[in-house]
């Protein structure tokens, strides 16, 4: 305020010289008091209060909230006890903001230590039966807190449903009885596809286990209530389940309930143009034949340019082939490598 007022007397504007300073003229005005006393009212001075604990008194505090008899409890529950012994050490806003700037503000009671959840795997599908994904979801029924249960496998490459059925009940059983059907029919051999899914019962049980080490199958698990671990499952069921197919009635047996997941099933292979795919179906892009398909689209779009070049502004649309499909890729400081069965890689899900 000093610097100002020389400033001004010497000829300088004052809100110049405020704005140098880094204050408003209102600021400069408020404050200055009515009897000519300058007061410091900046809000990012540093004050000691005049209550502030000794540091006798903190290292007090921290002995009696870590003490055998109060070390598991909060401060709401050793102020009120100390009270009962005729005690007072501080407040229990007092002892939170200590707890807090110690680093000891957690569950204090005795606990399990939190285990280390890394992230599964990476891998890259650079064509079909490499990659597979599958989940189990519920479908309803008319008996309350019954449900039929869907058993989906997908090829994530492709995103064609691969394998599917409709059971009664949620067991590694029945997976297995699904796995080895769609193993026969997409001819799968040793060591080439990886199938990925949750942490379900059904996904970790014996059965199934024994089942894909027999069938040379890699398995791969998501981390426990991480659903972003396995994305693809998840989109999947959305996309079936808000099909304007979708029952509004709950089903009432099990034939009708795999008659409507049959037609479903046909309709997203054959018929559902996938977005991520540049939209051409899944079963077109599991035989191979998408390619073709969007270069004769390229060549649909360059032909109607040519035709009429004022009604494009910019190229044509993209019909891009999509070589890779990654499944919960690495950072990109990690180390990439694209073979999906072998080693971790990239994935831009």
């Amino acid at each position: 305020m000093n610097q100002i007022d020389v400033s001004v007397q010497q000829g300088a504007r004052q809100y110049v010289a405020c704005r140098e300073i880094g204050i408003s003229i209102r600021t400069l005005q408020r404050w200055k008091s009515e009897d000519g006393v300058r007061v410091d009212e900046r809000t990012q001075r540093h004050e000691t209060p005049a209550n502030k604990l000794t540091a006798e008194e903190r290292q007090t505090v921290l002995e009696v909230v870590n003490s055998p008899m109060y070390a598991h409890l909060p401060p709401s529950q050793i102020v009120p006890m100390l009270a009962d012994e005729g005690r007072y050490i501080a407040s229990e806003s007092t002892l939170y903001r200590i707890l807090r700037e110690e680093g000891m503000l957690a569950h204090r009671r005795s606990e399990r230590p939190a285990k280390v959840r890394a992230k599964p795997r990476a891998f890259c599908a650079t064509g079909p039966n490499q990659l597979y994904s599958w989940d189990i979801t519920y479908l309803p029924t008319t008996t309350r807190g019954v449900f039929f249960y869907l058993y989906l496998f997908m090829d994530i490459f492709s995103r064609k449903i691969v394998g599917w059925q409709i059971y009664e009940s949620e067991s590694s059983e029945q997976a297995s009885e699904v796995l080895k059907d769609l193993c026969r029919r997409e001819g799968i051999g040793k060591d080439q596809v990886v199938l990925h899914s949750d942490n379900g019962a059904a996904m970790k049980g014996s059965t199934m286990l024994a089942t894909l080490q027999t069938l040379g199958v890699m398995p791969s698990l998501s981390r426990p209530s991480v659903s972003n671990d396995n994305p693809y499952s998840e989109s999947l069921f959305k996309t079936l389940k808000y099909r304007p197919c979708y029952p509004v009635n709950r089903f009432d047996s099990l034939a009708k309930a795999r008659d409507w997941a049959e037609k479903l099933v046909d309709w997203y292979n054959h018929q559902h143009r996938h977005s991520a795919l540049s939209f051409v179906t899944p079963a077109q892009r599991h035989a191979g034949q998408d390619q073709a398909i969007l270069e004769q689209r390229i060549a649909v779009y360059e032909r109607a340019r040519s035709e009429h070049p004022k009604r494009w502004s910019r190229s044509i649309r993209s019909w891009k082939y999509v070589e890779e499909v990654h499944l919960n890729p690495d950072k990109p400081t990690q180390k990439e490598n694209q073979n999906p069965t072998k080693e971790n890689t990239r994935n831009a899900a």
